[in-house]
């Protein structure tokens, strides 16, 4: 009588771990669970020209640019800030990254005590100043129900403290001026007359 031979079976593999990635990449996204910290963002994820990446109560935000408005006050504000702070010996950056305990926070313009050259990251402790730029469409919207009419009333914003400073916010936004969106209306009814 022949005797039935059975192979062994195959032991259970293990599943092997998610590669992680050797250098900042948003990949580390998609394979850390745990809570995040303004630490590890810095560490792993890229520094990038895209969308803003903040870190909030252990969660990463991901936010795209701003519209147009927006990005043109953005331009427009640090400059005009970076002036004034410099003569009270102070500097203004547009969006760089702020530190607060685990909190990772890139807020619009920043006017700090100190030189943030050099440096990936400052302590919120450095900051005289933190401004956000609300506009339409921006995830701080409901902080300000019409930025647009606010900045078209043009009423000046001024401080004296820590530096001297005075702006009109209708004069960041990149837009025809009064007269040239008069002229533009008048064309507009005579054409549909």
């Amino acid at each position: 009588m022949a005797q039935a031979a059975s192979a062994p079976e195959p032991a259970p593999q293990q599943a092997e771990p998610a590669p992680q990635p050797t250098e900042p990449s948003f990949d580390a996204l998609r394979w850390r669970d745990e809570p995040w910290t303004a630490q590890l963002a810095l560490d792993l994820l890229p520094e990038t020209n895209g969308p803003k990446v903040e870190v909030l109560s252990g969660s990463v935000i991901v936010t795209p640019h701003a519209g147009i408005d927006h990005q043109s006050v953005e331009r427009e504000l640090p400059y005009l800030l970076h002036r004034a702070a410099r003569r009270a010996g102070l500097w203004a950056y547009p969006e760089i990254n702020v530190i607060s305990g685990k909190d990772l926070f890139i807020p619009d313009v920043a006017v700090l005590r100190s030189s943030g050259g050099g440096r990936p990251a400052v302590d919120i402790g450095q900051a005289v100043l933190l401004g956000e730029i609300v506009s339409p469409g921006n995830r701080r919207k409901d902080v300000i129900d019409r930025p647009r009419e606010y900045a078209a009333a043009g009423s000046t914003f001024t401080m004296t403290e820590p530096f001297a400073f005075a702006v009109d916010p209708a004069d960041l936004l990149d837009e025809a001026a009064p007269e040239q969106r008069a002229e533009a209306s008048e064309e507009q009814a005579d054409a549909e007359g």
